[in-house]
């Protein structure tokens, strides 16, 4: 099975780190934060298909063509016009199901093998108070009905997590514009597919947002934590 990572962003609010580097190769606790999310990944999943753009060749000369025992090929986002425009990019290359996730965040040991018991699914965390990013709202009977971007403060709320199963029907649907009609929007996009068919939620309490410095500096003071837990079990 394939997983697409996108990584084609220009990171900047990370900058400067990002000036020189791609955000999806900038270290925490001794590894590229595209490397902590392959430590992640299931078995069964066997290619990766990188989705790349500034910077791009540092991703494509650090990874070549088998990292792992996996499979590995690369598509250039020639224009960066959203994460919906980024799946559109390799529609080509993808097979009927398939798993998607950012390259610049940090996921859970577990989260892609809970996301995969769906045919189709979105990964959220629960959230309080506020927030930024693409809030989660669920119809009567617990399903997927909407994702709204923006700066929100609720008392409870589920927060986008971007981890995606999908299958090729996805495609199917015409990609919903954000941001004005800047770039077109991956998650905008699930949720209108969801008025025809169910995409399950799962929950994850392990997801890890790099956005800026300081949630890097709390990605690496977590990770690092994680890291001498498991070295003393052992």
């Amino acid at each position: 099975m394939q997983a697409v990572i996108l990584a084609a962003g220009r990171g900047t609010r990370l900058r400067p780190l990002t000036y020189h580097v791609p955000k999806p190769m900038v270290k925490a606790a001794g590894k590229n934060l595209i490397e902590h999310n392959l430590d992640r990944l299931p078995d069964e999943i066997d290619e990766i298909i990188f989705v790349v753009g500034y910077l791009g060749e540092q991703i494509v000369n650090h990874f070549g063509h088998e990292f792992g025992g996996r499979k590995i090929s690369y598509v250039k986002q020639q224009k960066l016009l959203g994460t919906g425009h980024a799946i559109h990019a390799c529609r080509e290359k993808l097979g009927e199901r398939f798993l998607v996730m950012m390259g610049d965040d940090i996921y859970g040991f577990g989260d892609a093998e809970r996301c995969l018991g769906h045919e189709q699914c979105i990964l959220v965390r629960e959230a309080s108070g506020k927030f930024s990013g693409g809030r989660v709202v669920l119809d009567g009977a617990g399903k997927l009905a909407d994702i709204i971007e923006g700066t929100h403060n609720k008392t409870f709320a589920l927060a986008n997590a971007a981890m995606y199963v999908l299958k090729k029907k996805f495609f199917d649907y015409d990609l919903v514009p954000v941001h004005d009609g800047a770039e077109y929007g991956l998650p905008q996009t699930i949720a209108k597919m969801a008025r025809d068919w169910p995409v399950g939620i799962e929950k994850t309490t392990d997801w890890i947002q790099v956005s800026d410095p300081a949630s890097l500096k709390r990605a690496e003071n977590i990770l690092t934590r994680s890291e001498v837990r498991s070295k003393n079990k052992n």
